[in-house]
């Protein structure tokens, strides 16, 4: 799950029921859509060829006749229509992430044999304003990360994430209206379907990063012949019975991979934000303060939650991991603490946002997947998970909302598989907190003979055109500009 700044509130800040054909319920999502009326689009330090549209699709595709919700979509069209391809499909992560100013974004940073090729499309996912938009009016509190990630008591007690799991879950079950009921993966797929109708085209490419992988893996796999070029950038496990709940898990594995680069950096002579003189000190270090914070937590006024206690340290290093140029957050709080001081308070998106983005992805995550409703299953994995990989402290196998949810899903969750064209490429980072190595191998295991891998040896989540290096990124820019991808899976040091 990509943790930008909005989808780091989540866990984080994720098809048809017969497996490769299009299903009774996927068959409403070909019914053509009213064409798109593009328009200009709102918002300040958007590219001015960027253009947005609203795109109607039914909030509950098993009755297309019932309401629909609108879809925010946008798009840059491509800078040489002679070279034009078609469309290009920019899948954002999260869940509760949006792309849809992306075109004017990280869209540009595609090489211009892309930008040439593709219209560029961006979109905000069902839920996600200003698309039909949901809101579970949470507590303050439970806006935080320590909350929406499950982090235990310091005792390794999970009591508090299931009493916050039913006050959460009741919450959304109030206040986040029918609309909750239908926010998934598969539905996101099939909105991504009404959208390819929308803008007329037979195929569609796509580039999906983090859970956007997960969203074009369900797309692959629910119209496979709908699919031109796909890269699959920082990989989710596509568990087909956890889903989330397997993401989740990863972290502890993420953690052990890529704490070791920060140790490095950490112990480099000349570093201004040294905090020890050898990686196996850094370790140490951390480990201690955090068990020093949890049984003296440091006032911290402006954050949330108001204090700096051994779980807002560990949260702070799975977000500091996410990027190398993120480490000195880490380094710098870790030197605060020894002192028995804070630095300022971090800075959070407005409150709306962060409502809006977390109903997203709490939606998104209990409605993919059925998640054990019995605290005994937590707390024995819990157990397991801190004795054996104490950086997380057992997060990982811990209860989120999803324990509570009121709800049942009303599909399984998306198996991938081999069947359809191979014309899939993924990339993905050796060292990825977020989307480790060993998840990735998982989705490339289960596309088969569909897809081939990038794996770059490199630290950081978001490989193409951000923490990879320039193998990956030529591997990935010459697939999606001539189709060409390598013989075989390539690992590029």
């Amino acid at each position: 799950m990509k943790p930008t700044t909005q989808s780091l509130a989540l866990i984080a800040a994720a098809s048809g029921i017969v497996f490769g054909v299009v299903t009774p319920l996927t068959a409403s999502a070909a019914d053509a859509p009213a064409p798109l009326k593009w328009t200009k689009c709102e918002g300040s330090g958007l590219d001015p060829r960027q253009q947005c549209a609203t795109l109607e699709v039914p909030m509950d595709y098993a009755d297309p006749g019932g309401r629909t919700i609108g879809i925010a979509v946008s798009r840059i069209p491509s800078e040489n229509p002679d070279a034009r391809r078609g469309a290009l499909f920019l899948i954002p992560g999260g869940p509760g992430g949006s792309s849809l100013n992306n075109p004017s974004g990280k869209g540009q940073k595609l090489p211009q044999s892309v930008r040439d090729a593709y219209d560029l499309i961006g979109f905000a996912p069902r839920g996600n304003a200003p698309s039909t938009s949901v809101d579970c009016d949470l507590e303050h509190a439970d806006l935080a990360l320590t909350k929406t990630r499950p982090w235990p008591a310091p005792d390794g007690s999970v009591t508090e994430n299931m009493t916050t799991a039913r006050r959460v879950s009741d919450a959304c079950a109030r206040n986040g209206g029918e609309l909750m009921r239908h926010i998934s993966t598969k539905n996101n797929a099939r909105d991504l379907d009404r959208l390819r109708a929308a803008l007329g085209e037979r195929k569609v490419s796509a580039w999906g990063v983090s859970y956007g992988t997960y969203v074009g893996a369900a797309y692959a796999e629910m119209f496979p012949h709908r699919t031109d070029r796909f890269v699959l950038d920082s990989n989710d496990n596509p568990d087909p019975v956890r889903a989330e709940r397997a993401w989740l898990a990863a972290y502890e594995v993420g953690a052990e991979d890529n704490f070791p680069e920060f140790a490095k950096w950490a112990s480099t002579p000349g570093n201004p934000d040294r905090v020890a003189t050898s990686a196996a000190e850094v370790r140490s270090l951390f480990l201690r303060l955090a068990a020093r914070l949890d049984r003296e937590p440091i006032p911290w006024p402006g954050a949330n939650p108001e204090e700096l206690n051994g779980n807002v340290l560990r949260q702070t290093m799975l977000n500091s991991l996410v990027d190398p140029d993120d480490y000195p957050t880490l380094a710098k709080l870790m030197l605060s603490a020894q002192q028995g001081t804070v630095p300022p308070a971090p800075p959070a998106p407005p409150e709306a946002v962060l409502q809006n983005v977390l109903a997203v992805g709490i939606g998104t995550i209990c409605n993919d997947a059925e998640w054990p409703s019995d605290a005994a299953v937590y707390q024995k994995g819990v157990a397991e998970s801190r004795a054996k990989y104490p950086l997380t402290a057992g997060m990982p196998r811990n209860a989120m909302m999803c324990a509570a949810w009121p709800y049942a899903p009303q599909e399984p969750p998306v198996r991938v598989t081999d069947r359809g064209p191979s014309n899939i490429l993924l990339v993905q980072n050796e060292r990825d907190v977020n989307t480790p190595l060993s998840g990735a191998l998982k989705l490339r295991e289960a596309l088969g003979r569909r897809a081939v891998m990038v794996t770059v040896n490199s630290t950081g989540h978001d490989a193409y055109l951000a923490n990879g290096n320039a193998c990956g990124d030529a591997a990935v820019s010459r697939f999606l500009a001539t189709g060409e991808r390598p013989g075989a899976d390539l690992y590029c040091r």
